[in-house]
C-alpha cells in the first residue's frame, strides 16, 4: 500500500504497534455510536489485536487500502482512512461486494475539529480518481452530520438515503471522475 502524504498528514500501513491506538480508538462510544448495524465498542485489547491483524493480512489492492492516519511533524496518530469495496444489503454472511468503492474515516476524538478528516479523505478521493476508479461512494448513518460535512467538503454529492449497502439506511454520497 502506498504511503500518501500531505503537508499536515502522512497516511501509512499499519505497523504492530499501533494495537493500543487502534483500541483507543473503537473503544470510544462517540467514535462506534454511527459504525454498524448495531454500534458496539470494543472492550477488549485482544479485538483491537485482531483488526489490526486482519489489515496486516489483507491489503487492499492499489488504489484502494485502509491507511493509519498519522501527524507528518511528529507522527502522533489521528486515525483510520479507508477505500475499499462496499458490500451490498441482503447478500447475507459474509456479504457480497456491491461492485461500488466507498470512502470512509473514523479519527479520534483529540482530532476532531481540525480538518484533518477532510484533508485525508480528500487526499484518498482524488487519488482514487485520478486512478480510474468511474466512482466512490460514501454512506452515513443519518445522524452523523459531521461526517456528511466532510463529504461535502471534498465535493462529493449527496444522493439522499439508501439501503444498498451494509442492510443499513443511510445517506448516500457521490464522486465521479470528471
Amino acid at each position: 500500500m502506498e504511503e500518501l502524504r500531505s503537508s499536515r498528514l502522512r497516511l501509512r500501513g499499519w505497523r504492530p504497534d499501533d494495537v493500543d491506538f487502534l483500541f483507543d480508538l473503537y473503544s470510544r462510544w462517540e467514535v462506534q455510536r454511527h459504525i454498524g448495524l448495531v454500534p458496539r465498542v470494543m472492550t477488549d485489547r485482544a479485538e483491537a489485536q485482531e483488526r489490526l491483524d486482519r489489515l496486516a493480512a489483507h491489503p487492499q489492492p492499489d488504489p484502494l487500502g485502509v491507511w493509519a492516519v498519522a501527524r507528518e511533524d511528529d507522527g502522533r496518530l489521528l486515525g483510520v482512512l479507508l477505500l475499499k469495496s462496499i458490500p451490498a444489503s441482503g447478500t447475507g454472511t459474509p456479504a457480497q461486494p456491491s461492485g461500488d468503492v466507498e470512502i470512509g474515516w473514523h479519527f479520534h476524538p483529540d482530532a476532531w475539529g481540525h480538518g484533518y478528516a477532510t484533508e485525508a479523505a480528500a487526499l484518498v478521493l482524488g487519488r482514487a480518481l485520478e486512478a480510474g476508479l468511474p466512482r466512490v461512494v460514501a454512506v452515513t448513518h443519518p445522524e452523523n452530520t459531521a461526517s456528511q460535512a466532510v463529504c461535502r467538503r471534498i465535493g462529493m454529492v449527496h444522493q439522499g438515503r439508501t439501503d444498498r449497502y451494509y442492510d443499513a439506511t443511510c445517506e448516500l454520497f457521490t464522486a465521479t471522475r470528471d
